[in-house]
């Protein structure tokens, strides 16, 4: 009976670690875009983001993490033969990743705060990605066990990495383009103005 009640928290603990964790960089995104507006909307909007990454982070992320990994280890208790297998191995090194993953975000976050994070929004982006590269490969190992195919698995990631930066490479064009659109409709109406005759003065 204890299985069941780890495995259930545990799963549980999994989706709100990882809606977390990708709301948490899609946040950073919108941190670092804010840059771009003119004051005093950029810094209002860095404030409210700020609030808003520490309340996500705090209250449900990393709350989130303690609970998988805590519920994880009642798994394993429950199962110790486990520990035996190449897959839970190889499982727990993608759960080592995804923590540091974790950590490294807490890191970008203060340094958003602090106005000295380097990483552009297209990066975070990308960054942004590397749960669901996690995700998939954790619950195929989790699926498959030892059974796993390791040749359809490589082309899906592989597959995956692809479709993801060609997303990434077109949503920044597109945002490029509305912008250059933005710019040349607010522009429009004073070439418009300038290039209207003054009335003849009798």
């Amino acid at each position: 009976m204890p299985y069941y009640w780890f495995k259930a928290f545990h799963i549980i603990g999994v989706v709100v670690w990882f809606a977390g964790l990708f709301y948490l960089v899609r946040l950073f995104i919108y941190h670092v875009e804010a840059d771009a507006e003119p004051e005093p909307a950029a810094s209002i909007l860095k404030s409210q983001y700020e609030i808003m990454e520490k309340r996500l982070y705090r209250i449900i992320t990393t709350p989130g993490m303690i609970v998988t990994v805590a519920m994880a280890i009642g798994l394993l208790w429950t199962n110790p033969e486990w520990l035996k297998q190449g897959w839970m191995h190889a499982k727990l090194g993608f759960v080592a990743v995804l923590l540091f993953y974790h950590h490294y975000c807490a890191r970008i976050m203060k340094q958003l705060w602090r106005g000295e994070c380097k990483w552009g929004s297209k990066q975070l982006r990308a960054l942004n990605e590397a749960p669901t590269l996690l995700l998939v490969v954790i619950v195929m190992l989790v699926i498959f066990k030892n059974q796993l195919p390791t040749d359809a698995t490589t082309w899906l990631i592989a597959g995956l990495v692809l479709f993801m930066a060609v997303t990434i490479q077109f949503y920044a064009r597109k945002r490029r383009l509305d912008k250059e659109r933005e710019l040349a409709e607010a522009a429009a109406p004073l070439e418009a103005s300038e290039n209207t005759p003054e009335p003849a003065q009798g």
